[in-house]
């Protein structure tokens, strides 16, 4: 990426910020994500239990870590909604369209998201930290979705 904007730089702050709303248990990513098109932010996301769904950090534990689940495999198995997930269902939920918009993200959208990030229209993403699922890549790659490594 060439060096980021100052649009690149306050909507990466954003992302931290909502990714501290996160309901994950303590020592897990906190992740946080937000769907942006001409300079306008259209919705967040972070990663927690569904509405009305008890989280890890109130049970006091992640279920992932309790069964020795490896990162980046077998998303299923976990109460929380990734965070770019939840930004895709705020807009749905809201009626927005997210035709052409770019997603920022803490992390590197897993492979799940990257389906639903190139099913919504989204054209751009921007993610701040590493996540170990290269399939994902592949399909934004095959897709046509621009993905870009921020650097400030």
């Amino acid at each position: 990426m060439a060096k980021a904007t100052k649009w690149d730089k306050r909507f990466m702050q954003l992302t931290e910020t909502v990714a501290g709303w996160s309901s994950c248990y303590q020592k897990n990513r906190h992740v946080g994500a937000i769907i942006v098109k001409d300079k306008h932010v259209l919705t967040t996301g972070y990663n927690g239990a569904p509405a009305g769904v008890t989280s890890c950090e109130e049970r006091g534990e992640c279920l992932r870590r309790k069964l020795n689940i490896e990162s980046g495999t077998r998303q299923e198995i976990c109460y929380a909604v990734h965070a770019e997930q939840n930004a895709i269902v705020q807009a749905a939920k809201f009626g927005i369209n997210l035709n052409g918009a770019t997603l920022y993200c803490t992390h590197q959208p897993c492979v799940i998201c990257a389906k639903m990030i190139i099913n919504a229209g989204i054209v751009r993403v921007i993610y701040k930290e590493g996540y170990p699922d290269e399939f994902s890549l592949q399909l934004f790659d095959e897709a046509g979705v621009e993905v870009v490594k921020y650097e400030e």
